[in-house]
């Protein structure tokens, strides 16, 4: 039989409300209850129970805050309100929601209110803001303070990193006329590794074959591309061709390199502290890690004077080494490394620089990103060495742009140029077998 209520029971019922609150109204609900929350927290109890358990037992308080409120939320608002009170207070903030999100690989901020991701290759805008300038600087000081850098009127740029790994850049006022900017480089907690990249055409299994066995045979590589087109990506990926037994030493600005071998001595530079003393260069690090006994040095980056450091390191005895450079292609990045050896103030004639670069350098990686996002290794270009005063290389394999698809995405082909490097014989005395055709002019691969 149906139920039914009598209308005296219908009269003390009240019947179900939703509630729509406007965008201002919910921000300024959200801070009064942080604010609360604020006050309600004893730091000095919860700064030793660990995050999850943390943020569980703020929940709670948070609900029962929400309770004493007399707006009205239906479960949608509830739910949200209780997850961005507790990113503002545990996390950071309204970029949690898209650190949460791993289809993003750049986050860029521009100010308060602009905040842009980048998907597939493509920015875009998001409706991610933050509630004033304040807040945006609250929470580059929690991103930079956890990795011992400090921002402020004196120091008003900064390098740091997620807990990640995720490259973090933020520029404030007065310098940032508009806001604070930040630029955030996503990394996700499992990096691409070979088979991913190759899913991605960044490569052709025939240009993989030799650059295992050039890892293998610890030749000295410096790998070059512009700013997003996968150079620490692709160092990582050959960086898992490193024996296990090696000893790895790292070098970086803002350690991002996940390096997945068991010995392995990650080490970081330092700015100045408020006096403006106790800067640990990368020139430094470099030099003190050749007294660590390392067979193998990475430098994340080459952007100064470390140059000259690392070429030396590679030309006596620390072979198989790896670094990175901001370079249009193999024949600039042997310009760039010329400009920075000049970063140290040694007047070292021309031709001794180039010599330098001729005999530690053994291969070159030239890799690009493309219009619409894909990333390809456009150039593996050996180092023969010098004729004259001329650094003289060769390119073994190629990418050639053929044009633009419908979809605006660069397409092409990848090129074996015909050339067998003069390094065959090296890999083959550390027991690499290279197929016989593998040097064979052809087209590899088309997109």
């Amino acid at each position: 039989m149906e139920a039914t209520i009598s209308p005296s029971l219908k009269a003390v019922v009240p019947p179900r409300k939703t509630s729509i609150l406007s965008s201002e109204e919910f921000e300024n609900l959200k801070e009064r209850i942080h604010n609360k929350l604020v006050d309600k927290l004893d730091l000095s109890r919860v700064s030793g129970i660990d995050g999850e358990r943390l943020r569980r037992e703020i929940r709670l308080v948070v609900e029962h805050l929400i309770d004493t409120e007399d707006t009205l939320l239906n479960r949608k608002e509830r739910d949200r309100l209780v997850e961005e009170v507790l990113d503002h207070a545990l996390g950071l903030g309204p970029l949690e929601v898209l650190l949460k999100d791993h289809t993003i690989s750049d986050i860029l901020i521009n100010g308060p209110k602009n905040v842009y991701v980048e998907r597939q290759g493509r920015i875009v805008r998001t409706d991610v803001q933050f509630r004033n300038n304040s807040q945006l600087l609250q929470i580059i000081d929690r991103i930079v303070s956890k990795v011992g850098r400090r921002i402020d009127e004196t120091c008003p740029m900064v390098d740091a990193r997620l807990p990640d790994g995720s490259r973090v850049n933020a520029i404030i006022p007065p310098l940032a006329l508009d806001g604070a900017a930040v630029s955030i480089r996503r990394f996700g907690k499992q990096p691409l590794k070979l088979d991913d990249l190759l899913t991605l055409k960044a490569f052709t299994p025939e240009m993989v074959m030799v650059l295992e066995g050039a890892m293998k045979a610890r030749l000295n590589i410096l790998i070059s591309g512009g700013t997003g087109s996968g150079k620490t990506t692709l160092l990582n990926t050959l960086s898992s061709f490193i024996s296990n037994s090696d000893r790895i030493v790292t070098i970086e600005d803002a350690a991002e390199l996940q390096l997945q071998q068991e010995h392995v001595v990650r080490l970081e530079t330092r700015p100045p502290n408020i006096e403006g003393k106790g800067e640990i260069r990368a020139t430094d690090l470099v030099r003190n890690a050749l007294r660590m006994r390392p067979e193998r040095i990475i430098i994340g980056e080459c952007r100064g004077p470390e140059a000259l450091d690392m070429l030396q390191a590679m030309n006596t005895g620390h072979d198989g080494s790896l670094t990175t450079i901001h370079a249009n292609s193999p024949r600039d990045a042997v310009s760039r490394l010329e400009t920075m050896i000049m970063m140290n103030g040694f007047e070292l004639p021309v031709k001794a620089m180039r010599q330098q670069a001729a005999n530690a350098l053994n291969l070159i990686i030239q890799v690009c990103r493309l219009q619409g996002g894909p990333r390809r290794v456009t150039h593996v270009t050996e180092v023969v060495g010098m004729e004259q005063d001329t650094v003289v290389m060769q390119d073994i394999f190629t990418y050639i742009q053929d044009g633009i698809d419908e979809n605006g995405i660069a397409r092409g082909h990848f090129v074996s140029t015909g050339v067998r490097p003069r390094f065959v014989e090296r890999l083959e005395a550390s027991g690499v077998r290279l197929p016989a055709n593998l040097f064979r002019q052809r087209v590899l691969m088309r997109d």
